[in-house]
């Protein structure tokens, strides 16, 4: 009797789980991409390039020339850009482009509460009518393409969801350390 009582009450809270599920507000678009197979990089740059207001960026790692470039150009056509790195990744990083976009007047923070800070997370108009959020494994870095196995989602319109990443992305902000450009390496 108890393994019945048992697998009765798991099977009701699979079905609340299903129920509450389907009772989720329609989620957006979803874009699932896989490196080396995909052209990840390629996305990320088109979806800097179709920002019209802001972009948040948090990385671990971002050593691509082509997605520095592409935050550059979004910035020279007036959208808000602002980065989150990694400070030791920045500090010790022969490659990042981080020193770059600062001196190009980009505002950055460096996270060094954290013994990594990990995230890899893109947000772009995140308060406008259509949000996008990526995030996934996938560093900003030309191996992660090339030469890594890593993923990536792409969110779209996801309101909701966009507003816990901004938040997310702010309370980091609030956490982090200005990066000057005479900081360097």
């Amino acid at each position: 009797m108890r393994k019945f009582l048992g697998l009765f009450a798991l099977c009701c809270l699979s079905l609340c789980s299903v129920a509450h599920a389907t009772a989720l507000p329609a989620m957006g678009e979803i874009e699932a991409l896989f490196s080396p197979w995909d052209d990840v990089e390629g996305h990320l740059i088109g979806a800097i390039d179709q920002a019209q207001h802001n972009i948040h960026v948090q990385a671990y790692l971002l050593t691509s020339r082509n997605i520095a470039d592409a935050l550059l150009r979004a910035r020279e056509r007036g959208v808000h850009v602002e980065v989150l790195a990694d400070a030791a990744m920045v500090r010790n990083g022969e490659s990042s482009r981080i020193p770059m976009l600062a001196a190009a007047g980009i505002p950055v923070w460096l996270e060094t509460r954290y013994a990594n800070a990990h995230n890899k997370i893109m947000l772009i108009d995140v308060e406008g009518l259509h949000p996008v959020v990526i995030t996934g494994s996938y560093n900003y870095t030309w191996s992660a393409q090339a030469r890594n196995a890593e993923n990536i989602l792409i969110l779209r319109d996801n309101p909701a969801l966009a507003t816990r990443y901004l938040n997310n992305w702010q309370r980091h902000r609030h956490d982090a350390e200005t990066y000057a450009v005479s900081d360097g390496k």
